[in-house]
């Protein structure tokens, strides 16, 4: 219903600690969310987490069905509410324990026109609850992996460059990614 200012790195309110969600399946959390979703979507965003918007919630909505412009490459990650989430990292696969870091790509659009090499875990196990209180219990790998994972950092006050290891691999997305078609603003 309303497009919502996406707050910038810089923002105090980006390095706080999100509260728990303590009631579900209200007017208002349901606002909030459709509010979320049209600002994600105005802004060719992967995800948006309640704190990028200045709501100190323990909210994050993700999912990309289509081409985005931002990620082209990426596969479709199923469209998501997820409150109260906990991510639990998983081994790589069921014959190798190994808790395995991948380095990609990442942009934020609290951290708009930059992009970074970021470690994250390749596959995760991912709770929480919907909109509505029922449980999500999901397994994700790659990409869908990825941006559950970054937009559960904003609930804990992190943004990505935080993460980041290696600094010769962050900068602007057009010198980086010249052809890229995406908007300044990532």
């Amino acid at each position: 219903m309303t497009i919502r200012e996406i707050l910038k790195m810089g923002d105090a309110r980006l390095l706080r600690t999100a509260q728990p969600v303590t009631e579900f399946d209200s007017d208002a959390l349901h606002l909030l969310i459709t509010d979320m979703l049209d600002t994600m979507l105005a802004a060719d965003g992967a995800g948006l987490a309640a704190p990028q918007i200045g709501v100190d919630l323990q909210l994050v909505i993700f999912g990309t069905n289509t081409r985005n412009p931002r990620y082209p490459d990426a596969p479709p990650v199923p469209k998501t509410v997820l409150i109260n989430p906990v991510i639990t990292p998983l081994a790589a696969s069921e014959e190798d324990s190994t808790l395995l870091e991948i380095e990609d790509w990442e942009g934020c659009l609290s951290v708009p026109g930059l992009r970074a090499a970021v470690p994250r875990f390749s596959r995760i196990r991912y709770t929480g609850f919907d909109q509505f209180g029922d449980p999500i219990d999901r397994i994700a790998e790659g990409f869908h992996a990825r941006v559950v994972q970054h937009e559960c950092d904003h609930l804990i006050g992190k943004l990505y460059p935080m993460r980041v290891r290696d600094f010769s691999r962050f900068g602007y997305t057009s010198v980086l990614f010249p052809g890229l078609d995406a908007p300044q603003d990532d």
